[in-house]
C-alpha cells in the first residue's frame, strides 16, 4: 500500500511542476519515515551521497563539457564542411550530412540533446535556405541527434552501467554496431525522401573540394582515435577517456585559433548545470532503490513476471512496451536511475546479458526523446528550427520507425549488440 501511496504522492508532485528529482526525495523520505520512523532519518543523507559519488559519472560533465568545446572551437563546422563535400552530390544529400555529422559529433558528447543544439543551429538554417521543408529538415536533425545515445561514448550508457553494475567499456563496444545500422537505415531513408520530394542536390562532386575540407577536418577527425582508442585499447577508463576529450578538445581549439575565453566560460556552465542536474538524479534514486529493495520490490515484480513466462525473448517483449511507455514520460536519465534497479533482479533470473539489456534500455529511452509529450531532443529541435512539434511529428515517425527497427533487432538478434563484446572481451 505505501508504495501505491508513492506512486500517487509522486504522479501530482510532478504535475504541479516539482522537479523529478526533488520529488522522488520527498516522497521517499516520507516513506521511510512512515514505515521505519524517525530514526532513519540522519541516514538519508549520508545513503544519498554514496550514490552520488560513484566514479564512473566524473565522465558525464566531462563529456558534456567536451562537445560544448568542440562546438565552440570551429571543430563541427569543419566537420559538416568535410561532410558536405563527400555526400553533398547525393540528392538530399545535406540530410545525409546532418546524420553523417550527428554519428560523429556523438563520438565526442554522449549526449543527444548537446549534439542536435550544437549542430541543428548550424544544420536546419542550411536545410531550410536550400528548400528542405522544415518539417523534414527538423525531423532529421532530431532523430539523427538521437543516434548520441547508441553510438559510444553514451552518457544514458554510462548511467546504465552505474544503475547495473556492468562494463561501461562493453556497453560502449555494443553500441557500435546497432549506431552504425540506425545511421545508415536513416540515410536510406532520407534518400527515399528526396527522391520521392525531389530535395535538391547539395553541390557537384569535387575531388580537390573533398581533400581540402579533409585536411581542415584532420585533426577533428583523431578526437574518436584519441577517446575511443585509449578506452576500447585499455590504455584509460571510461572516465578517464572524458578527461582525455575534453584535453584534446582544447588542444585541437587553441590549434584552430577559434576557441576563446568566453566561449570556454559558457561551456564550462552548461557543463556544471547539466552534471547538477543528473547529480540530482542519482542521489534521490539512490534513496527510492534503498528503499524498495528493503520493500522486496524488485524481487515481487521479478517473481510475478516469472510466474507468468520465464521465456526471456518473451520478458523482453514486456519490459521493451514498459520502457517505451517509461519513456514518453521521463527523461533518458531519469528513467534509467529510476527504473534499472528495480528490473535487474528480473534480467538476473531469466538469465539476460546485462550488457545486451544496456542497449534495449537506451535504445527504449532513445526512442522517448522523440515521442511527446516528453520527447527531449525533439522539444530541443523544434525550438531550433521554430517549428511546430506536431507538424515536425508527423514526419519524425518515420525516422523513429528505423530506431524501432534497430531495437526489434537488438532485441531479437543478440549478436547484434553482442558480436564485438564476444570477440573482444569475453
Amino acid at each position: 500500500m505505501i508504495i501505491f501511496f508513492m506512486l500517487v504522492g509522486l504522479l501530482f508532485l510532478v504535475l504541479i511542476n516539482v522537479p523529478i528529482a526533488i520529488a522522488l526525495g520527498l516522497v521517499t523520505t516520507a516513506a521511510m519515515y512512515v514505515s521505519q520512523g524517525a530514526e532513519i532519518l540522519p541516514n538519508l543523507a549520508l545513503i544519498m551521497m554514496d550514490g552520488a559519488t560513484n566514479f564512473p559519472l566524473i565522465a558525464i560533465p566531462l563529456f558534456i563539457l567536451a562537445g560544448a568545446i568542440m562546438n565552440a572551437s570551429g571543430i563541427s563546422r569543419r566537420l559538416i564542411a568535410f561532410a558536405s563535400a563527400l555526400l553533398g552530390f547525393i540528392r538530399g544529400g545535406l540530410s545525409m550530412v546532418t546524420i553523417g555529422a550527428s554519428m560523429f559529433f556523438a563520438e565526442i558528447s554522449g549526449s543527444a540533446v548537446a549534439d542536435v543544439a550544437a549542430l541543428g543551429s548550424i544544420l536546419i538554417p542550411a536545410m531550410k535556405k536550400k528548400g528542405y521543408p522544415v518539417a523534414f529538415a527538423t525531423a532529421v536533425t532530431s532523430s539523427s541527434a538521437t543516434l548520441a545515445v547508441i553510438i559510444p561514448p553514451s552518457i544514458p550508457m554510462i548511467l546504465y552501467a552505474v544503475m547495473s553494475q556492468s562494463s561501461v567499456v562493453q556497453l560502449f563496444v555494443a553500441g557500435i554496431i546497432p549506431g552504425i545500422l540506425g545511421g545508415f537505415g536513416m540515410m536510406g531513408l532520407s534518400y527515399w525522401f528526396a527522391r520521392r520530394h525531389n530535395y535538391p542536390v547539395e553541390e557537384v562532386f569535387r575531388l580537390a573540394r573533398l581533400w581540402v575540407t579533409f585536411k581542415e577536418a584532420l585533426l577533428a577527425f583523431t578526437l574518436p582515435v584519441i577517446i575511443l582508442g585509449g578506452i576500447f585499447g585499455g590504455f584509460v577508463t571510461a572516465t578517464e577517456g572524458a578527461g582525455l576529450a575534453v584535453v584534446a578538445s582544447l588542444v585541437i581549439g587553441l590549434i584552430y585559433r577559434e576557441l576563446d575565453l568566453k566561449h570556454l566560460k559558457e561551456a564550462m556552465i552548461e557543463g556544471g548545470v547539466q552534471t547538477a542536474v543528473v547529480m540530482l538524479l542519482v542521489a534521490a534514486s539512490v534513496l527510492v532503490s534503498h528503499f524498495l529493495t528493503e520493500e522486496k520490490v524488485p524481487q515481487t515484480i521479478a517473481e510475478t513476471i516469472i510466474g507468468f513466462t520465464q521465456n526471456k525473448y518473451a520478458v523482453l517483449g514486456l519490459l521493451n512496451v514498459f520502457f517505451l511507455i517509461v519513456g514518453l514520460f521521463l527523461h533518458s536519465a531519469a528513467a534509467i536511475i529510476l527504473v534499472v534497479p528495480i528490473v535487474m533482479p528480473l534480467i538476473h533470473l531469466v538469465g539476460i546479458d546485462p550488457v545486451h539489456f544496456g542497449l534495449i534500455v537506451t535504445l527504449n529511452l532513445g526512442i522517448g526523446q522523440q515521442t511527446p509529450p516528453v520527447a527531449s531532443v525533439l522539444v530541443t529541435a523544434c525550438s531550433v528550427a521554430k517549428a511546430d512539434i506536431w507538424e515536425v511529428s508527423k514526419v519524425n515517425i518515420y525516422f523513429i520507425g528505423v530506431l524501432f527497427a534497430v531495437l526489434m533487432m537488438v532485441t531479437y538478434i543478440p549478436a547484434i549488440p553482442m558480436f564485438l563484446v564476444e570477440l573482444f572481451y569475453r
